[in-house]
């Protein structure tokens, strides 16, 4: 009976050791609800990434004339990088330019590439 109480101890204390070495430093030093009271944090690093990212595919979106389709966009720490195909030079300038004017973007990567059309000419 004595072996299986310790045991279990054993096993509870681990756990409970696992769940708070998994918790990010700033969590487990903030006190509980202070994240609530101060208001929603700005978003980092992936968050931040993620959505400047949509913001850009939204600011494309909204021009009708470019088919975004085929349009990828990655965005790090401010810096987009956009690939994939359009339908003529002149619309890969006007992507590049849309994301150029997206709040938060620091820099633009314009690696479109002219799509050819299907007959060959």
């Amino acid at each position: 009976m004595k072996k299986t109480t310790v045991v279990g101890l054993a096993i509870a204390t681990l756990a409970a050791c696992m769940s708070a070495w998994a918790q990010p430093q700033s969590d487990a030093l903030a006190p509980a609800g202070a994240q609530a009271a101060t208001g929603a944090a700005a978003p980092t690093g992936r968050q931040a990434d993620r959505a400047l990212r949509r913001k850009v595919y939204s600011a494309i979106g909204k021009d009708k004339s470019i088919n975004a389709g085929n349009i990828s966009v990655r965005a790090k720490s401010g810096a987009v990088t956009l690939t994939g195909t359009v339908a003529d030079p002149a619309q890969a300038g006007k992507v590049e330019e849309i994301a150029k004017g997206v709040p938060g973007v620091t820099s633009v990567t314009n690696k479109l590439t002219v799509q050819k059309s299907l007959g060959g000419m």
